[in-house]
Parts: C-alpha cells; sequence; structure tokens
C-alpha cells in the first residue's frame, strides 16, 4: 500500500473521532435537561454555544494562518486534545446552563482546529480527485456527528456519562493517530509569512466568491436540520402518537445517512462535475425543506422516515463538493486559511439559523417553519450560478 493509499483512511478515521465532540451534548440531551434542571430551550443555547465557538476558532486560525504556517497534523492532534477535555467538562456535577455552554464553546473553538484542518491535510495530498478525498472526509465528519446518537440508540444501557467520555476517548486516539502517522503532504506549501489580511483578500476572486456563497447558503439549512432531528421525530409523535418511532435510532440513521451521500457525490461529482453535483444536492435539499410542513400531516410514520432520510442525504452530499471548489480557486500557500475563514463564516449563519428555528417554536408549529431553511439552498444556487 503507497502513502497516499493509506493516508486517505487514517485522515477519516481521525476525523470521525474527532468530530464526534460535535453533537454530543445532543445526543444526551434529554438527560442534560433532567439532571442539572435546564429548560428546554437549552437545547438550542448549547448547540448554538459549539457554532459560536468554532466560529471564534475559525476566525482566529484564519487570522493567525496556524494551518498554513505551522504543521497540520500538529494542530490538528493539539486540538483534539483540548477538545477532549472540554468536553468531559460537561460531567462536573455542579454544572449549570452558563458553565455548559462554556464548556460546548470551547469544544467548539477547539473544532476549529479539526474539521477544516482536516481538509488542509488532505487538500496537501490529493491534488487531483480532491472531491472523492473530501466526500470520504466529509462522510466522516457526519459519522462523527451522528455517532454520539449511535450510542443512545444500540446501548440501551449506557448512560449519558459514558456517552461523553467515549466520544472523548475517540478525539484523543484520532488526534494522536494524525500526528503520528500522516505527516506533512507533498502538496503543503507553509505561509511564508504571518499575513492577517490573507484572510480576506483570498474573497478578490470571483471563482472563490462563488464557491464560499455557496457554501453560506448550504450552511444556513444543515447545522439547523441537523440540530432539530430529534425534535422533528418528536414533534410528529406528539402529532401522530399511534405511530412508533425510536428517536435515538432513527436520529442517527437521518443524520448519518448523509455520509453515504458526500461519498457519493464525491464520486458522481468526478464524472459530471462539482459544480453540477453541488447545484443538484442544493436543490433537493432545499425541496425538502419546502414540503416539509406538509410530510408532517401524512399518516405514515413510514412515509415520513423516508422522506427525512431523503433530506439528510441530500442536506450534507453538498458539503464536499463546496470544500472542494473553495480549496480549488484558493491560493496554494493560503488553502488552510481560506478553507477556516469560509467554515468561519458558514457556521456563523448556522447560529442565525439554529436560533431562528428555536425563536419561532415559541409561537409557530415546529412542523411549519422548516421550511424557512429553504431561504439557505435559494441563494447557495443563485450564487452558484450568477456568473457561469
Amino acid at each position: 500500500m503507497n502513502l497516499r493509499t493509506s493516508i486517505l483512511p487514517t485522515i477519516v478515521v481521525a476525523q470521525f473521532c474527532c468530530t464526534s465532540l460535535w453533537f454530543a451534548s445532543n445526543a444526551v440531551m434529554a438527560d442534560l435537561l433532567k439532571n442539572f434542571s435546564l429548560e428546554s430551550s437549552a437545547l438550542g443555547h448549547l448547540t448554538a454555544a459549539v457554532q459560536l465557538g468554532f466560529i471564534g476558532g475559525t476566525f482566529l486560525f484564519a487570522l493567525l494562518a496556524l494551518a498554513d504556517c505551522f504543521s497540520p497534523s500538529k494542530v490538528f492532534c493539539v486540538c483534539a486534545l483540548l477538545g477532549s477535555l472540554a468536553n468531559l467538562g460537561t460531567l462536573f456535577d455542579h454544572n449549570t446552563l452558563t458553565s455548559l455552554i462554556i464548556l460546548r464553546g470551547l469544544t467548539g473553538f477547539f473544532l476549529a482546529g479539526i474539521y477544516p484542518v482536516g481538509m488542509k491535510i488532505a487538500a496537501d495530498y490529493f491534488d487531483k480527485g480532491l472531491g472523492k478525498s473530501l466526500g470520504f472526509l466529509v462522510g466522516a465528519l457526519v459519522l462523527g456527528t451522528a455517532f454520539p446518537h449511535f450510542l443512545q440508540a444500540f446501548t440501551g444501557t449506557l448512560s449519558w456519562q459514558a456517552v461523553i467520555i467515549i466520544t472523548s476517548s475517540l478525539a484523543v486516539v484520532g488526534g494522536g493517530s494524525l500526528w503520528l502517522l500522516v505527516p506533512d503532504g507533498p502538496y503543503h506549501k507553509r505561509a511564508p509569512r504571518l499575513n492577517p489580511t490573507a484572510a480576506f483578500t483570498v474573497f478578490h476572486k470571483p471563482a472563490f466568491r462563488a464557491a464560499a456563497f455557496g457554501y453560506f447558503g448550504h450552511m444556513w439549512e444543515l447545522y439547523a436540520f441537523w440540530a432539530f432531528v430529534p425534535v422533528m421525530l418528536q414533534a410528529y409523535k406528539a402529532l401522530h402518537p399511534d405511530q412508533i418511532i425510536h428517536i435515538s435510532l432513527w436520529s442517527f440513521l437521518i443524520i448519518g445517512i448523509g455520509s453515504l451521500g458526500c461519498i457519493m457525490a464525491g464520486l458522481v461529482a468526478e464524472r459530471w462535475g462539482t459544480k453540477r453535483i453541488a447545484s443538484l444536492a442544493l436543490f433537493f435539499s432545499g425541496i425538502c425543506c419546502l414540503i416539509a410542513p406538509l410530510m408532517f400531516l401524512v399518516d405514515s410514520s413510514s412515509l415520513f422516515l423516508v422522506f427525512l432520510l431523503v433530506w439528510g442525504l441530500t442536506v450534507v452530499a453538498d458539503s464536499p463538493l463546496f470544500s472542494t471548489l473553495v480549496a480549488k480557486n484558493a491560493p496554494d500557500h493560503n488553502k488552510g486559511t481560506a478553507l477556516t475563514i469560509v467554515n468561519c463564516l458558514g457556521y456563523s449563519l448556522t447560529i442565525v439559523s439554529i436560533q431562528l428555528v428555536n425563536s419561532l417554536r415559541e409561537s409557530f408549529a415546529l412542523s411549519a417553519i422548516m421550511c424557512c431553511l429553504a431561504i439557505g439552498p435559494l441563494f447557495g444556487l443563485l450564487s452558484l450560478w450568477r456568473n457561469k
């Protein structure tokens, strides 16, 4: 097995292990609410805290160009270790909503050195076939995101504390393996000097802007959908009490199927074009947003679950493709900075969409407000094809 062949599985596994930190609290949210006497609105606050931490981290990492000035594998490992410690802090018996928000914010901050840096490492190894490589990599992110739900679904007696410990342990393993087994890639170009303006000058190129704006539209929808998958399932059960749905199991399947979407999109894009396949994924996920209110009225859990599976498949399939377009249109010595600042701005939008849905829940049924997520795919499609 040559180096390039063995490197990708290592990066993918490390990405999966470390990104399991992302939604660890969401998977055990019911236990956190009960154990720390929190209101139901804590779901939105704790999810947003991770996003805010990630935004702050990516902005600082982009400003300092850490992934371009230092070994990306070492940056990845250090952040994985610190992120696992922040995640473990959730176990403290005397946590309050404030302390939990801070801990989840810190977890998000250190994830900024994991997700975009992992893509930077892949770009350092794979010039041709980058879309396919990032398809596997983002697929690992999706599985890592869904994994805490898997633990809850398939380990009936597993405590919420065990879920936190397992996800933190995986992050340590993932970060350590990347440091030990993945040296700097052949296409890694170390930035000649610190340039704080690099995070902004990358947007001067029209093709880069189009890719970035398409990604922003995609992000408006993605994390709001993921955050509220368990809530949508619960809302459907409330409307149809005779229907039986295992919340944790289906949350895992609906989010996790996105990994298959990423891999399929990466492979198909090799033949049909990255921009075209990204646009198709955006279009179909946007349609899912619009018909969501109608699907809640269907008195068939099977049909409703199939609908959510299709949504989960398409909602993230374009993610590796946008990252590919961003990386290919960024300067070689600033790829890490470009990927990081685009992540920063994209995740900033997730705060708005998550909090919008969270606040509207007080006045409207969740089934009615999920269609507002279609704003993102529409914006993304217009941005991608405005300048052909």
